[in-house]
């Protein structure tokens, strides 16, 4: 059960309007890692959690806090489109530079959306589900969490370095502060699980099923040796099983594939008649 409360979690108010901002900022909304994504993902994961009350309590926590944000950011890209409706648009670009400007002006928010926000990426894209993740292992799900806020974070402060409307920044800055808050919290709860157990997942699975000899090799399968220098290619494994092993010239295991041909209804290739 949710309930809203009409005053935003923080201020989502530009200095002026900048309609081709408004369309930068829509990567971060709707985007595979905006705030629409984490905000499903994180819900999905806390509705479907099996595990302890506290981490489904916490995915809840988190996922009505995207909520507010995904409402933050199409109050932002609303007002950055207030005084950019179409006339205004025709008169400014008279002004070849102005006109240079406003062309770049994403059409479906006059168009489909009336000067608002639109469930869309910067390039027009629909959000989809498929961006989320949520598989009901917990700690598969936080290390995709992490990563979508390692994504998102990134492509947040590179719309902050991208304008210099201090009302805008303002914003940002507060949500780059949340993604920073977020990664050391997935961070943490990645730690406690893996603290529990085997860090590889599933961890249920039986390891004996594995083909053994090749579960600890670093396979070289490009041109140069650099990549040797890795700890991902010396040392112990991180699952404590067993050290890393180099293979400079990883060898074929398999053998060369030869399909037959397909049945005449499906009118394939035909074969080369003999000669």
């Amino acid at each position: 059960m949710f309930f809203h409360v009409k005053e935003l979690q923080y201020n989502a108010k530009p200095e002026r309007p900048d309609p081709v901002y408004a369309k930068k900022l829509q990567e971060v909304l709707g985007g595979q890692f905006g705030e629409m994504t984490v905000m499903m993902q994180y819900l999905f994961q806390g509705f479907n959690c099996r595990g302890e009350q506290k981490y489904r309590d916490m995915l809840l926590d988190i996922g009505t806090e995207e909520i507010a944000h995904v409402e933050m950011l199409c109050t932002m890209i609303s007002r950055l489109l207030d005084g950019a409706p179409v006339e205004d648009q025709e008169e400014a670009a008279k002004d070849p530079l102005i006109g240079a400007v406003l062309g770049g002006m994403n059409p479906q928010h006059m168009i489909v959306s009336g000067l608002g926000a639109t469930p869309t990426d910067s390039a027009g894209y629909p959000w989809v589900s498929r961006y989320m993740v949520a598989s009901n292992n917990l700690l598969a799900d936080f290390r995709a969490n992490l990563n979508a806020e390692s994504q998102g974070r990134l492509q947040v402060v590179r719309l902050y370095e991208s304008t210099t409307d201090p009302g805008v920044r303002d914003m940002l800055s507060f949500m780059i502060a949340r993604d920073t808050m977020h990664q050391n919290q997935w961070l943490a709860a990645i730690d406690e699980l893996q603290s529990k157990g085997d860090i590889i997942v599933p961890s249920t699975f039986n390891r004996e099923y594995e083909k053994q000899e090749v579960s600890n090799q670093f396979w070289d399968c490009s041109k140069g040796t650099e990549s040797s220098q890795g700890r991902w290619a010396n040392g112990p494994m991180f699952d404590g099983t067993a050290n890393f092993e180099y293979l400079a010239n990883p060898e074929p295991m398999g053998e060369i594939p030869t399909l037959n041909p397909a049945p005449p209804n499906i009118h394939g290739t035909p074969p080369t008649p003999p000669l």
